[in-house]
């Protein structure tokens, strides 16, 4: 049964191998399950799921492995307590010898014994002190003399794993739906670069025990700078027009971004439809920096992460602008400004909320040739992290 679960796991795409079984393995050894099937339950989930993306399909797997299981536990515990609550004798009174001598025992021995009771005994027992059973001096049992032990019997818990399972609580964790807060900060964590920076105030652990070792053991400390987020990235962010329906998803992603600790730098900048000679940092569009500035301010190293629907009026990807963001007869085509972009932000993504299947013939099509372009979902967000932390090159038309 443990193996036969591996594999409806692994057949429903859930990444688990022989580490994940040797740690879930270890963990029923040390009873961490706590001999039941709603502990194994949080258990293997938190061993063999190392993404929410699989939380659904984890549940989905246990759902349908498992189920009837708890039912055939729930038959058995009910004739086991029919067994104790039918007990065939009234505890006697213990001589005082007698309760002296059962009042030995702390709760880990208690708990060592029952272990080593369950697995030995057989049959139904009523009476006598050793075995588990009703009416007797046994410290394991139930109706039996008032002492230190352990009560078999009474109500049981009313959560059942199946029934955790099945609820699916996770369905919104999978990879074709669109990111909440929360998924979009552990995506974006992943961008994260360090770099040492700064006074050498850090122990080099390796460095110093080399030197020492060259310095014929005489100890030499050696020092290093402290590593410190190294990633720069530069958010743009279509409003108005088309993208209002997307608007509160923008918002999730613009929170995530600002909530990160992970950048060393992050600017945030608006533009509508297409990028024309400058973008604002005020969603009204009023000011604005020309992209001349932010080519000189920005160097490569920086990260760019554009996101919108990239729909419009395919003229308004010939139209021609200054740099003031203003029609200009002698300006730069919208198209342009966008290959001045890609080239001069190799390291750049495009998200978008659209679905993928409305991308072709449209203005969607034509700015994917400048950008990689990713669907807004937790699995596209996850694509264009690791694009953008690969440093692969956006193309340009």
């Amino acid at each position: 049964m443990f193996f036969g679960f591996l594999e409806e796991l692994r057949g429903r795409k859930v990444p688990v191998g022989l580490h994940e079984a040797i740690a879930l393995a270890a963990a029923l050894l040390a009873g961490l399950h706590d001999s039941s099937l709603e502990g194994f339950y949080y258990v293997a989930r938190s061993l063999l799921v190392h993404s929410e993306v699989h939380l659904d399909a984890f549940d989905q797997a246990f759902a349908k492995h498992f189920r009837g299981a708890e039912d055939a536990a729930v038959q058995l515990t009910a004739e086991l307590l029919e067994w104790l609550e039918g007990a065939r004798r009234r505890a006697r009174e213990l001589t005082p010898e007698e309760a002296a001598l059962l009042g030995q025992f702390d709760r880990e021995e208690l708990e060592r014994l029952l272990r080593e009771r369950l697995a030995e005994q057989r049959g139904r027992h009523d009476g006598g002190n050793r075995w588990i059973g009703t009416g007797g001096t046994s410290p394991f049992g139930h109706s039996g003399a008032p002492r230190d032990g352990i009560r078999i019997g009474g109500a049981g818990g009313n959560r059942r794993a199946v029934q955790v399972a099945s609820a699916r609580l996770f369905r919104d964790y999978r990879a074709d739906v669109v990111l909440d807060t929360r998924q979009m900060t552990v995506a974006l964590r992943k961008l994260r670069a360090f770099a040492r920076e700064g006074a050498p105030c850090e122990l080099d652990l390796e460095g110093t025990i080399e030197r020492t070792a060259k310095n014929a053991g005489e100890l030499e400390v050696v020092t290093r700078a402290p590593r410190r987020p190294n990633t720069r990235v530069i958010l743009m962010m279509d409003v108005g027009g088309s993208m209002d329906p997307y608007a509160e998803l923008v918002s999730r992603l613009f929170s995530a971004a600002r909530k990160a600790t992970h950048f060393k730098e992050l600017r945030t900048y608006y533009f509508h439809n297409c990028v024309y000679g400058r973008v604002y940092q005020d969603a009204r569009l009023k000011g604005g920096v020309p992209l001349r500035e932010l080519f000189a301010e920005c160097g490569k190293h920086y990260k760019l992460i554009l996101a919108g629907d990239a729909l419009m009026a395919p003229y308004e990807l010939l139209e021609r602008t200054d740099e003031s963001g203003w029609y200009h007869p002698q300006g730069v085509e919208g198209l342009a400004w966008l290959a001045r972009l890609a080239e001069h932000f190799p390291r750049s993504v495009w998200l978008n909320p659209e679905p993928p299947g409305s991308w072709g013939h449209t203005t969607i099509e034509v700015i994917a040739g400048f950008f990689p372009m990713f669907p807004l979902t937790l699995e596209g967000l996850g694509e264009a992290v690791a694009r953008l932390a690969r440093g692969a090159v956006a193309g340009a038309a």
